[in-house]
């Protein structure tokens, strides 16, 4: 028996509950229907439908939705009494609904509907009241799904989804009396509100009054995960013929319970896109030509042989499954003999990689998703959830419902600022300046956990010396933040816990990323935030498999599971495993390998799933080492601008076409499975890569299915011994698992940390500025982000049109204060240019930039954003300096 378990009787059957939950709760959990309209499961209970009436031991009638249970409670849900009040608050609602039901969009699905089938509600039964429907016109103005009032029953659980579980509030109730409806902030259409297009009122709504515009139901479903951020969704994909027309979120997953974003549940019409690519190129006379797959796969496989090891260079995709990054790597490996391979997290998350490995031993996210709404206080830096990671954001809103306390740091004020009890506005590049200042007052005023210092950290003393020169004065002076502001998210962050750290590309794009990582893992050691639920240092994964990308030794310096190239027992077992000797000295990072290209060092690449020229900075120079290879074969699904430079296009499949796993943010290992057939000729990238080593006579590529493929990971790399496709069926595990036993580690180093002395390493830090600041040429800094509509180079999300709609092109943002000062208005073209380049944006004015702080996302080659960042590198991690671009703006001549 649970601690909390009480009994209770409902129509004389004894049902067990747990203290706290509601009759209602009770009821629906023991299989006993009770009519209800206003509930939704995660809201307040609101009572306002007045249906779900039950009668009590005392005989008093009481909303079922509102009343906690009781021990011993009797509970009657039927009899005349109750259902004369249930018939009557339903005929009410019916009296004022249209009852068009044949032709709704919701027939079938409609809860009203269902309420007065239960009832026994007919239309004589309405006929005796006044019918009055009141006449508002549909809203069809969002690309998803349209609105229509004259269907809504004021349940309000549209407004409550929206306010309660998102924080967006773009709708509340207006108007009075028999005028009263849902509406919008001045009654605009929805597009032109603060609505973020989740869908998730759609879901929510019991009646017609939300629908979305394509209401085809699939004749099956596949559960797969959602292939763009790092939260690693898990989704139902509906499919109808050969088509997926529909995604849903698993309620029953522990990772988003349910909920997507507008892109996880909209921005699936990528998948059947007519554009895709369906069958092998040959460029031939600057010319793309459509050839058989043996003809592609055998001069591939013939052209790569004339390749010397040294001169090659793959790079994986943080798009693709973990079996097809291994394939790659293997194949770089194995095959090509050199250890030259990478992945985009060199472009995003290769300071966490080194950074959290030198401070801790281990290089990923320390706790899980679901921990963050149960932290007492977060601290959430150089990261916009809300548009980057939705679902990561209504967890951090959750916990700011339940009381939590909330830090956002960030250069400009972002959606998740109007949550938080505190905002700091940095200048862009100042991290390091800020968290030592803030580290400083935790150690002058004995906030720090001495306890926790003493027993699992080292290196603590010449860490406190490197704190000395940074005063309030002077971190004050450096960052633009006020001291007293500094002081207070000392004194909270420390003394609120457990408290956590979030962060993800604000910290990592700089030429100190791995740096501003040190000063966050610095930041958990002084306050014992480590190793705990709800604490930890947990960088956020911008794309859906980063994580595994890195994980399956896409990166030059080590194998699978982070196994060091150079150790000699690893070298040992795998050369013992791919039967081959291996190359023993770390390969080449991404922009070493493109440096090289243009040198002419490296002659050939194998690109999979990657477009560097829209993706990396400084664009003309990622074009210029391209041209300069002799030989290069990119892997897509669609001819993104990188795949126009190829000399061959090979056309992979997209995760709705294969099966695989992916690894999320917080390591959970997670199957993705087959949707639908590979569209056209198309192919596994796995098999691809695996069907170029064979023509190449390389051993070890003869995988039959992706499944063999995981299984060889897991006997090669101890860290993921225990996962195989039959543990992660229903539910992913986090690695490290090193057998079938083990659960899985949600929580790292809650005893031990995985450095050489099992402690906690301080690292000293010395602030330093960014590689380029601006100056009377360039007076304004450019950093760079993401919108919540788009996902990296819109390669996927750039085919779908309402996405486009929502969001269709790249302006450059800036305040009220410096747009006066340029003479520029909203909307107007304008030039931006830095000392790489130039392009012509449109001004959006915003409340969210700071003075001399301009803003831009990096989706659309129209305007590539990219041509304009800085190419500079962090000399640890090899990571750009997206963040931080001294530009100009000027008005473009007529």
């Amino acid at each position: 028996m649970k601690i909390n378990e009480i009994k209770l009787k409902i129509d004389g059957l004894e049902v067990k509950a747990e203290s706290g939950d509601t009759i209602l709760e009770t009821a629906l959990s023991n299989n006993i229907y009770i009519p209800n309209l206003c509930y939704y499961k995660g809201l307040e209970p609101w009572g306002s439908c007045r249906l779900c009436m039950v009668e009590k031991d005392d005989g008093r009638l009481v909303t079922a939705c509102e009343t906690l249970v009781q021990d011993g409670m009797n509970i009657v849900t039927e009899n005349s009494r109750i259902n004369r009040v249930r018939k009557l608050s339903a005929e009410l609602l019916i009296a004022n609904h249209e009852v068009d039901c044949l032709t709704c969009r919701k027939n079938d699905d409609c809860k009203l509907q269902e309420i007065a089938a239960y009832l026994g509600i007919n239309r004589d039964d309405i006929g005796s009241l006044r019918r009055n429907i009141n006449e508002i016109p549909e809203d069809d103005s969002n690309p998803f799904f349209d609105r229509d009032l004259k269907k809504c029953i004021l349940c309000g659980i549209c407004v409550r989804t929206c306010n309660e579980l998102l924080g967006v509030k773009a709708i509340d109730f207006g108007f009075r009396g028999y005028e009263s409806k849902i509406t919008t902030f001045a009654d605009k259409p929805i597009v032109d509100s603060n609505c973020v297009s989740c869908g998730e009122c759609v879901v929510a709504c019991p009646v017609g009054a939300l629908v979305p515009k394509e209401t085809l139901k699939p004749a099956r479903e596949v559960k797969t995960i959602c292939p763009f951020c790092g939260v690693g969704c898990n989704v139902y994909l509906g499919v109808r013929g050969d088509q997926v027309i529909t995604a849903r979120g698993d309620i029953k997953n522990s990772v988003n319970k349910g909920n997507l974003c507008v892109k996880g549940r909209f921005g699936f019409k990528f998948i059947n896109h007519p554009d895709r690519l369906t069958k092998p190129l040959i460029k031939r006379d600057n010319i793309f030509e459509e050839v058989e797959w043996e003809e592609a796969l055998d001069y591939v496989a013939q052209k790569f042989s004339e390749i010397k090891s040294e001169e090659f260079a793959a790079i994986s995709s943080a798009r693709c499954t973990n079996e097809d990054n291994y394939a790659v790597q293997k194949f770089t490996r194995v095959v090509m003999g050199t250890n030259n391979v990478d992945n985009c997290a060199r472009s995003c998350h290769a300071p966490s990689v080194a950074g959290l490995a030198q401070v801790f031993g281990s290089g990923a996210m320390s706790n899980s998703i679901d921990e963050i709404k149960d932290s007492a206080c977060l601290f959430v830096i150089g990261t916009n959830p809300t548009a980057s990671y939705p679902v990561i954001a209504l967890r951090i809103v959750e916990a700011v419902n339940s009381g939590a306390k909330l830090i956002v740091a960030d250069p400009r004020n972002i959606d998740l600022c109007k949550h938080a009890d505190i905002v700091l506005n940095q200048i862009p590049g100042t991290d390091v300046a800020l968290l030592m200042g803030i580290m400083k007052i935790i150690v002058d005023e004995g906030l720090l956990d001495e306890k926790f210092i003493n027993e699992r950290c080292e290196n603590f003393d010449k860490f406190k010396e490197s704190l000395k020169p940074y005063d309030l004065h002077t971190v004050e002076n450096i960052t633009g933040v006020n001291k007293e502001l500094i002081t207070k998210v000392a004194r909270m962050y420390a003394s609120t816990k457990p408290a956590s750290i979030l962060y993800s590309l604000g910290i990592t794009e700089h030429t100190h990323g791995t740096e501003n990582v040190f000063a966050l893992g610095n930041l958990a050691l002084l306050t014992g935030n480590m190793g705990k639920p709800s604490t930890g240092v947990n960088p956020i994964r911008g794309q859906n498999n980063v994580q595994g990308a890195c994980d399956m030794g896409c990166l030059p310096d080590v194998y699978p599971g982070y196994q060091k190239v150079e150790d000699p027992e690893t070298i040992h077992r795998f050369e013992k495993k791919w039967s081959v000797k291996l190359n023993n000295s770390h390969g080449l990072m991404f922009p070493e390998i493109l440096d090289a290209a243009r040198n002419g060092d490296i002659k050939s690449m194998y690109i999979v799933g990657e477009n560097p020229v829209t993706s990396e900075p400084d664009t003309e120079n990622i074009k210029k080492s391209l041209k300069n290879l002799d030989f290069l074969v990119v892997q897509d699904i669609f001819m993104s601008e990188t795949a126009q430079m190829a000399d061959v296009v090979l056309p992979g499949c997209s995760f709705a076409e294969k099966d695989g796993t992916f690894a999320n943010s917080e390591r959970r290992i997670q199957r993705v499975r087959r949707v639908i057939e590979p569209l056209g000729e198309s192919r596994p990238d796995w098999l691809i890569t695996c069907q170029i080593a064979q023509r190449m006579n390389a051993g070890g590529f003869e995988f039959k299915d992706p499944s063999e493929i995981y299984d060889e990971i897991a006997e090669i790399a101890p860290i993921f011994g225990g996962i195989n496709y039959r543990r992660i069926d229903e539910e992913g595990i986090q690695w490290p698992c090193l057998d079938e036993k083990d659960k899985g580690t949600p929580i790292l180093h809650t005893e031990i940390f995985k450095t050489e002395s099992g402690r906690g390493r301080f690292i000293p830090l010395t602030y330093r500025p960014s590689a380029e600041l601006p100056n009377k040429e360039y007076p304004l800094i450019l950093t760079t982000g993401r919108s919540l509509y788009h996902y990296q180079t819109s390669t996927m999300t750039g085919v779908v049109e309402g996405l486009k709609i929502l969001y269709g092109e790249d302006c450059i943002d800036m305040c009220q204060e410096d747009a006066t000062k340029l003479g520029v208005e909203d909307a107007e073209k304008v030039k931006v240019i830095s000392r790489r380049g130039e392009i012509e944006p449109k001004v959006r004015i915003t409340d969210s930039c700071k003075p001399g702080v301009v803003f831009m996302t990096f989706h659309f080659s129209e305007s590539a954003t990219n041509i304009l960042t800085n190419s500079a590198l962090d000399p640890i991690s090899k990571t750009p300096e997206f963040k931080v671009c001294a530009v100009r703006v000027e008005k473009v001549k007529e």
